[in-house]
């Protein structure tokens, strides 16, 4: 019973355990064992739980019937705004490791244990969650293990590298902005960015509550619905989770693209993207056929209304400890936060009045079409410390504009499966979106192209 499941997914790991090829206990130390190798060269854990990870595991394999886990002695990981009980709740800020440990798990990490995979330790990411990189001021970057010389993508870089570098084959992460598609572009994983208020953010620190979402990394779409399906369900500690029942995602992978309609968003979403964006774009397009392309309404301006909502937001969160604690920020999210701040309430008003309006013009897109392809990332993976790029024969900056594809669909809550496309020398990703509460649909295209070899997580030569 020792198998070895460096690499392999979530499923067969399951599958494993259930059967008694390989048990729980095996595979928990197994990737403990890469953990120890690895995280010392990519930075992408702040903390490991190896001994509730092993007790855990032993649990697992005394209980007889283990097929009523689908994720038995599955190892995954969360990226450190996550609660852990007995850990201080990071959320990658030198300010809060002086808090006391938390008191219980995160509802995500309960619901995922639940279901029998088993938590392994806390993901490095972007101070505060306001990051587009994977470089924190005070653990350092995270490192894209397709090349250790570039970013991970951010915020929730950790949990990035830790899947794309075999680490675990599952991490959890948060996305206001893109904060889960960027690294997975980055990276070349899938990244699933649920609708908002399909999964529970209680015990998790926040950004901006109007805007955040939490969801799963994995090298496989069924991996990602597997996961996605076990932390479904209504929860009364965060009131913006949805009522409605769970919705499995799963079961439906292997439906193909019947019945299915698909575009590609043009105009914005191609103006300034690199060539290897568009090749991506371009290919996956070509695998399923999609010839028809349409205009998100004004996205421009619903970027710019996101900046708005998001610094204002972040900043009233923020306040007390830009007041009192501001020398232990780093400066760079402490001055964006500040100048958040300062943004008269008129401001906030239009743009909020315009999220209403783009939203009804986007969803009437949807009355046509299942499911529309974008860009994830304007480039693949830019290299750490880099502060600037070019787009569209101008040089801007780097941090704010890496999520200059995914802020005009995560500021209106839509479904989104980030799906890798395995370019040399680095992949870039490509997302699905969907229209709200149908996951299952931009998981079934993903599956699809995964299928037919239009998309893959490639596993680093390094």
């Amino acid at each position: 019973m020792t198998a070895d499941t460096a690499w392999a997914s979530a499923a067969e790991i399951a599958a494993a355990v259930a059967s008694g090829e390989t048990s729980a206990l095996a595979a928990v130390e197994q990737a403990l064992a890469r953990v120890v190798a690895v995280n010392s060269v990519l930075n992408a854990f702040t903390a490991v739980t190896a001994e509730r990870a092993l007790a855990l595991a032993r649990t697992i394999d005394a209980e007889r019937d283990k097929t009523k886990w689908p994720l038995a002695g599955v190892p995954f990981a969360v990226k450190n705004l996550f609660d852990i009980a007995g850990l201080p709740t990071l959320a990658g800020a030198k300010i809060n490791r002086a808090h006391a440990p938390a008191q219980r798990d995160a509802a995500l990490i309960e619901r995922l244990e639940a279901a029998g995979a088993v938590l392994v330790g806390a993901l490095n990411m972007g101070e505060y969650a306001y990051d587009f990189t994977g470089e924190n001021a005070h653990d350092g970057p995270s490192r894209n293990p397709h090349d250790m010389t570039r970013m991970t993508g951010g915020s929730s870089g950790g949990s990035a590298g830790a899947v794309a570098g075999g680490m675990v084959p599952l991490a959890l992460g948060s996305d206001t902005n893109g904060s889960i598609r960027v690294p997975s572009s980055l990276c070349g994983i899938f990244g699933l960015k649920p609708t908002y208020g399909r999964l529970s953010r209680a015990r998790t620190f926040p950004f901006v509550a109007s805007l955040d979402h939490l969801g799963p990394f994995a090298r496989s779409t069924r991996d990602l619905a597997l996961s996605y399906d076990a932390m479904q369900g209504p929860d009364p500690e965060d009131p913006a989770c949805t009522g409605r029942e769970v919705e499995p995602a799963a079961p439906r992978l292997d439906r193909g693209l019947d019945g299915l309609c698909v575009a590609v968003a043009g105009g914005y979403f191609r103006k300034g993207a690199s060539p290897e964006a568009l090749t991506a774009l371009d290919r996956v397009a070509q695998a399923l056929g999609a010839c028809d392309t349409v205009e998100f309404p004004e996205a421009h301006r619903a970027r710019a209304a996101a900046y708005v909502i998001t610094a204002t937001e972040g900043a009233a969160l923020h306040l007390d400890r830009l007041r009192y604690q501001a020398r232990e920020f780093d400066p760079a999210v402490r001055d964006r936060l500040i100048a958040g701040a300062m943004l008269p309430a008129s401001l906030v008003v239009r743009a909020q009045k315009f999220r209403r309006w783009y939203r009804e013009g986007v969803l009437a897109l949807f009355e046509r079409y299942d499911a529309i392809l974008a860009p994830a990332t304007p480039c693949t993976a830019p290299k750490i410390g880099q502060q600037t790029f070019t787009l569209d024969g101008v040089e801007l900056p780097l941090r704010p504009n890496l999520g200059l594809y995914t802020q005009p669909i995560s500021f209106i809550g839509l479904p989104v499966v980030a799906a890798p496309v395995p370019l040399q020398p680095m992949p870039i990703g490509v997302q699905i979106i969907a229209a709200p509460w149908r996951e299952d649909v931009a998981l079934r295209v993903a599956h699809a192209l995964e299928q037919m070899g239009a998309m893959a997580a490639p596993r680093p030569t390094t």
